[in-house]
């Protein structure tokens, strides 16, 4: 009763509630960008309204009506035009760049749709869903398609980009399983994903590829077309066990240092063993990669490989097959350790990719896995944050790169010296 009484105060006042409050933004969202948009033609057109000048390229011829959705609700513009004097004597249709000629949304709008998109919400409840965004502006069933097509352009334009101007120091390379469509069958196929980390500690995706394998002819297909593209060399690759792809690094860039990745090798040191065994080795191998320093390290390394060719010798012979690359990122400054011996970067990109498609079964096409995983990252849907450490990048990245060998070798006859 008193909400009642309360809107008949305000109704006297003369005041109709939410909707002429609306009516009122709506209005003055109107009026704004009509505003904008007749500013930006004066400007083109080089003269205002019957200013006489040199540089004048056409004059005004109007305005046409259009209906734009705007966050705040359907809005009826009178969008100014204008014509331009053409070389031929023609005059040209003057087209706002700010409101594009056939823009039925804003770009909020176009973003929202894409966002949900991207989210994982089926395309057939985004009208539904956007009904308070929309305020009753008809959305047509293609609109989404229309979006996304547009979303496929800017990824094939970003996969051949040049990247001579990046200098990355350290780039992660491992392998994102989707199920997917092919000719006929749905299977799982490897996304090769490759993600690097510039001179200031920045974390970039580079290279999204979609193969039938992780072979060596695969990984070598993606790191040629890298180096196709401009990007040199970096001074350290954090990859998983992978064969395929340690052969493509090796060949490609052969003077980079490798670090293999501890998370990938505990899980295969845990296949070899039965469930009663997993603790006892989970703990041996994290004295290895937790280790204080290099010196400690490389002991409890040895140490697990002695203990487990006794006990297990499928542990320590999967242990060894790594070897001392799983102790790299000990060269490297400790703020950066966690950030460097693991190629969660990648995992990280996997997990919000499987969240926000965990209602899909499969993609309709490989194509379709690469745009969505494209597009997470494209819209800051996923965020790539700066690598651990990162105020370390510039003092670091500036000195020569070491000799793997010799290093280790200087470091540990000075460990032995003190």
């Amino acid at each position: 009763m008193k909400n009642c009484i309360e809107c008949r105060e305000q109704n006297q006042m003369g005041f109709d509630g939410p909707d002429a409050l609306m009516e009122a933004i709506r209005r003055d969202v109107r009026e704004k960008i009509e505003k904008i948009i007749e500013e930006e033609r004066d400007a083109y057109l080089g003269a205002g309204d019957y200013e006489r000048t040199e540089n004048r390229r056409g004059y005004r011829h109007g305005a046409k009506q259009r209906d734009i959705s705007t966050p705040d609700g359907r809005v009826v513009l009178a969008v100014p035009r204008g014509r331009l004097f053409g070389e031929d004597g023609k005059r040209e249709e003057w087209h706002s760049h700010i409101l594009p000629r056939y823009a039925k949304r804003t770009r909020s709008i176009d973003r929202a749709l894409i966002g949900m998109y991207l989210g994982g919400v089926n395309t057939r409840r985004v009208k539904t869903v956007l009904r308070p965004l929309l305020r009753g502006t008809p959305l047509s069933k293609s609109a989404i398609s229309r979006l996304v097509g547009r979303l496929v352009s800017v990824f094939k334009e970003w996969q051949k980009r040049p990247l001579a101007a990046w200098k990355f120091q350290y780039v992660y390379l491992d392998a994102i399983y989707v199920k997917s469509r092919f000719n006929g069958r749905v299977s799982s196929v490897p996304i090769l994903a490759v993600i690097g980390v510039s001179a200031k500690g920045e974390k970039v995706l580079i290279s999204l590829s979609a193969k039938g394998s992780e072979s060596s002819e695969a990984w070598r297909g993606v790191v040629d077309d890298l180096v196709a593209r401009g990007l040199k060399e970096p001074r350290l690759v954090i990859i998983d066990g992978g064969m395929g792809l340690k052969a493509a690094v090796e060949q490609v860039w052969p003077d980079a240092d490798v670090q293999r990745c501890a998370v990938h090798k505990l899980r295969n040191l845990l296949s070899y063993a039965p469930k009663h065994a997993h603790d006892e080795i989970r703990e041996d191998f994290h004295a290895i990669v937790y280790a204080s320093d290099f010196e400690k390290a490389e002991t409890a390394y040895d140490a697990m490989v002695k203990k487990w060719r006794k006990q297990g010798a499928a542990v320590a012979e999967s242990l060894e097959e790594a070897g001392k690359e799983l102790l790299t990122f000990f060269r490297y400054p400790e703020s950066q350790w966690k950030a460097l011996r693991t190629t969660n970067a990648i995992e990280r990109l996997n997990l919000e990719f499987r969240r926000r498609v965990k209602t899909q079964a499969s993609f309709p096409t490989q194509e379709a896995a690469l745009i969505l995983m494209f597009g997470l990252v494209a819209s800051g849907l996923v965020v790539m944050r700066r690598i651990d450490g990162a105020e370390d990048m510039a003092q670091f990245s500036a000195s020569p790169r070491p000799n793997p060998e010799a290093k280790m070798i200087i470091e540990k006859e000075m460990l032995m010296a003190a």
